[in-house]
């Protein structure tokens, strides 16, 4: 089973656009915020020092739920599909009743020296292992 981790939290006011309801574009920080969570677990250093670059190019979100201002959810991200210089993390967002309210993917293109770059093999290792947090 690939690396994932969870995070709880509560949808916060920064979190809500007027309607007191998730504003869209923050479940994209959110979604980050796993991403720097299940980075560090693995041991991947969270600064430039390896010399790589991990730049978005896609991203995908379905909402199928309303969160609403302080509503309490979970965030699950796993290392979905590995290319060779690609990074596909694929996300639920589970409501209070552990139904999902948000699902979708990110992906990443590996950089080196601004050029594309096969994924290193350690960080490659520590996605594929059985960390679940």
């Amino acid at each position: 089973m690939p690396a994932s981790i969870e995070i709880e939290r509560r949808l916060r006011w920064a979190d809500a656009d007027a309607a007191g309801r998730l504003h869209f574009p923050r479940i994209f920080e959110i979604i980050e915020e796993a991403e720097s969570e299940l980075v560090r677990k693995i041991g991947w250093p969270m600064n430039r020092s390896m010399g790589y670059d991990f730049p978005r190019v896609n991203i995908q979100c379905n909402f199928k739920h309303v969160l609403e201002l302080d509503a309490a959810f979970t965030l699950r991200l796993t290392a979905g599909k590995l290319g060779r210089t690609s990074i596909r993390y694929d996300y639920q967002v589970f409501n209070s009743d552990r139904e999902v309210a948000i699902e979708g993917s990110m992906t990443l293109v590996v950089l080196q020296n601004g050029r594309p770059a096969e994924i290193p093999a350690t960080l490659r290792a520590a996605l594929e292992a059985d960390t679940n947090y």
